[in-house]
């Protein structure tokens, strides 16, 4: 009999979740035209699951869910659509969640990076370990996470498993135009030539993309990208060199304006907010080399999706992103400016090493897929409805 999986996709349009979301629904929707999916939204007429198949229905829930108050309500509202499976893939479990469920931890940095003493981090904790706890499953999507979960929660290792993350499919090899070289310069499609003018960027540049929330350790970032620019000053081909930050807006975090200031390259740095999925391809695509120095991340996305564009990673060696990344980029200490701008020059400079960064970078990228992810996922859903049906 076909298994009746309820999906909290409500998330969908967020930067990370909403890639988690969006591409392991279409991923069960490649493999699976069995079982009956419903997925929750926030939004009617959600444009991911515009083209899915018959046995994926959408169920809407506007209702906010931040309060103790409104999670009691949306568990109740979860209870009257009669799953066999509840996924819940983010990091906050209703009170009144029904049974059985599996929860997607992607990461742990509220907890870690938080005020560990405030009256709210001690309740974030309380419920999230208490969702956990009842939970039938646990998914984190490293092990660095795993060893997170249960160090920080006290869950049981028998009680989680890891199922990787993978980049969107519109940053891989298959999906990206040709490129031939010139008199060695990339020569892009006229996609990506109309982004670099619409941007005004005829100069080399270094790319980040994410959040700038403290822990992305981004002020770090800016004052090593101006050492590097200092020692490259003279350099044939990055004397211009700019560093490129897509994510949140500089305004919100005063700490970046500081560094900006503070390390004199006020005309050197761009902040450009959140730009669409097509854009954000083609500022990879035309990196001269992607920095990522966080100080934690549970799995971390934006280094392999710089990887299957092509572009050569700089990236730090702590929590999950060494063994995301393997072999395939330059490792550095995040919490030194001079090491990171290390990275920056020897992987600018040394074209030796980018050629052989490029390659170990395809081929990490293929060691993650949303196909295995969901094979994965579904293996238990699955293996959650046997046991809710077997004999006590």
């Amino acid at each position: 009999m076909p298994l009746r999986i309820v999906i909290d996709a409500r998330r969908v349009a967020d930067f990370g979740i909403g890639t988690y979301i969006r591409n392991l629904v279409h991923a069960l929707a490649r493999q699976d035209q069995d079982n009956r999916y419903t997925l929750i939204t926030s939004e009617p007429n959600i444009q991911e699951f515009a083209a899915l198949p018959p046995n994926f229905q959408t169920v809407l829930y506007q209702r906010a869910s931040r309060t103790g108050l409104a999670q009691l309500e949306y568990g109740f509202f979860l209870r009257t659509l009669e799953a066999d499976v509840f996924h819940i893939p983010l990091n906050a479990v209703p009170l009144s969640m029904p049974k059985p469920y599996l929860v997607t931890i992607h990461d742990m940095s509220t907890l870690l990076f938080g005020n560990p003493s405030g009256y709210r981090s001690n309740l974030r904790h309380f419920y999230l370990r208490r969702g956990l706890l009842r939970a039938d499953r646990v998914m984190t999507v490293s092990s660095a996470t795993r060893h997170d979960v249960e160090t920080v929660l006290g869950i049981p290792a028998s009680r989680i498993r890891v199922v990787y993350n993978a980049p969107d499919p519109i940053f891989c090899p298959a999906a990206m135009p040709l490129q031939t070289a010139i008199n060695h310069q990339p020569a892009y499609s006229a996609d990506v030539q109309r982004v670099l003018e619409r941007y005004r960027i005829h100069y080399p540049f270094v790319l980040y993309v994410g959040r700038t929330n403290a822990q992305k350790n981004i002020p770090r970032l800016v004052e090593a990208f101006a050492v590097a620019r200092g020692e490259l000053r003279v350099h044939p081909r990055y004397s211009d060199l700019r560093l490129i930050i897509i994510g949140d807006e500089i305004a919100r975090h005063p700490a970046l304006r500081h560094a900006v200031i503070q390390s004199r390259v006020e005309d050197s740095v761009r902040f450009l907010g959140f730009v669409p999925i097509e854009t954000l391809r083609s500022f990879y695509q035309t990196a001269s080399a992607f920095v990522f120095p966080s100080l934690y991340e549970g799995f971390g996305l934006p280094p392999l999706e710089a990887m299957a564009c092509g572009t050569p990673v700089v990236c730090s060696n702590v929590s999950s992103l060494p063994e995301v990344v393997g072999n395939a980029a330059v490792i550095v200490n995040p919490e030194n400016v001079f090491d990171i701008s290390r990275g920056i020059r020897e992987v600018l400079t040394d074209e030796s090493l980018r050629a052989k960064l490029i390659e170990r970078g395809f081929a990490q990228v293929q060691r993650f897929s949303w196909d295995r992810t969901a094979e994965q996922v579904l293996q238990t859903y699955q293996e959650i409805a046997s046991y809710k049906k077997r004999p006590r």
